[in-house]
C-alpha cells in the first residue's frame, strides 16, 4: 500500500512541478502561451507587490500561514518516517490442508523465534522481525552474543533449531532469514 501511495503522490506531484516550471519557462523565453495564463512574457513577475501584501495587515493571515506550513512539514515528516520504517509482517498463512488455511499472528511467530534463539548457548538477546509476504516470509534475525560464545556453533544451532522449527509449525517450504551478530559489550576482569 505504501509503494502505491509513493507512486501516486510522487506522479502527482511531477506532473504538476512539471506543468508549472514548462509553462512558468514558456512564458520566460516568450513563447506562446494561453490568454488565460497569468505570465505572459519574460517581464512579468510571479507575485506583484499588490498581492504580496494584500492580506498582510489582516490579523488572521500570519496564523494561517503558519499553521498551513506547520501542516505541510509535518505530512512532510510523516512520509519521511513512513519510508525509513520497514513494514513488519502482520500474519503467516499456514496451509492446513483444507483449502482455508490458518493464519498466525507474526508477532507471535516474532517472538517464539526470539525465545527459541535466546535458549541457544552463549546468546544474550534476540531480536526478530519478519517481512515479506504472508505466503513467503523472510525473517531478520538480530543476536547479542556473549563473550564466550562460539558465532559458528549458535548460527549452526539457529539453523537447524528456531528457524528449522518456525519453517515446519508454518509449513512453509523455505524461511529465509538474514542473521546478525554482535558481541555484548562487558568491562574488563581485574586479575589481582
Amino acid at each position: 500500500m505504501l509503494k502505491t501511495v509513493n507512486r501516486v503522490l510522487l506522479t502527482l506531484a511531477g506532473l504538476v512541478l512539471l506543468c508549472l516550471g514548462g509553462a512558468v519557462l514558456a512564458a520566460g523565453l516568450n513563447l506562446s502561451v494561453p490568454s488565460w495564463w497569468p505570465w505572459s512574457g519574460p517581464h512579468d513577475v510571479l507575485l506583484s507587490t499588490a498581492r504580496r501584501t494584500k492580506w498582510r495587515g489582516d490579523s488572521w493571515w500570519w496564523p494561517v500561514v503558519i499553521a498551513a506550513l506547520a501542516v505541510i512539514v509535518l505530512l512532510a515528516l510523516w512520509w519521511l518516517l513512513a519510508q525509513l520504517r520497514r513494514a513488519r509482517l502482520s500474519e503467516v498463512l499456514v496451509d492446513s490442508r483444507d483449502g482455508d488455511g490458518a493464519r498466525l499472528r507474526g508477532r507471535a511467530v516474532e517472538n517464539v523465534l526470539a525465545a527459541e534463539a535466546e535458549s541457544l548457548p552463549g546468546v544474550d538477546r534476540a531480536a526478530v522481525r519478519l517481512t515479506g509476504r504472508r505466503t513467503s516470509p523472510s525473517a531478520r534475525i538480530g543476536m547479542a552474543l556473549s563473550a564466550h560464545s562460539e558465532p559458528v556453533s549458535t548460527l549452526s544451532g539457529l539453523t537447524t533449531g528456531a528457524l528449522a522449527h518456525a519453517r515446519e509449525s508454518a509449513g512453509l517450504a523455505e524461511l529465509p532469514a538474514e542473521v546478525r551478530l554482535r558481541a555484548v559489550k562487558h568491562r574488563a576482569r581485574r586479575v589481582s
